[in-house]
């Protein structure tokens, strides 16, 4: 499976507790570009409406920026495709907790395009300090042994 696009950042502002495989709903152009690694996740985050789950606030640039479609909007809303047994799931789990659906990568699958995501919990200050303490840690405990 070839990575497209990691959000690194959001393994370090949550705790993820599940994972997820999810489908893309994506114009011929965006898979293009996608597969040429333009797909933007950071900040990204996935909304339930209307008992379907999008993605908001990705970023896909056009494939051929000079040839895109005048109307082409790279940071529009796009679909999750998953089963209904899974949004039901979802659904139970956001409602229950302070929950967050966050995109974690997205990556090729037998040429489908298909995002990962994490089911997480926010982190306090606090808590990013002291990953950041034992990750300094065991850099040094690596340079010294």
């Amino acid at each position: 499976m070839k990575n497209v696009s990691e959000n690194r950042r959001a393994r370090f502002d949550y705790d993820i507790i599940e994972t997820i495989e999810a489908g893309i709903e994506l114009t011929g152009q965006e898979t293009k570009s996608a597969k040429a690694g333009r797909f933007n996740l950071t900040s990204s985050y996935a909304v339930p409406k209307n008992g379907e789950f999008w993605l908001v606030n990705s970023s896909i640039s056009p494939y051929q920026p000079k040839n895109a479609p005048v109307d082409y909007n790279p940071e529009r809303s796009r679909r999750l495709l998953l089963h209904k047994s899974e949004i039901k799931s979802l659904y139970g789990k956001l409602n229950q907790k302070s929950f967050s659906l966050i995109p974690l990568r997205a990556y090729l699958k037998k040429g489908f395009i298909k995002i990962e995501l994490g089911l997480g919990k926010s982190r306090k200050k606090s808590d990013k300090r002291e990953i950041i303490k034992k990750r300094d840690a065991r850099r040094e405990m690596r340079e010294f042994s």
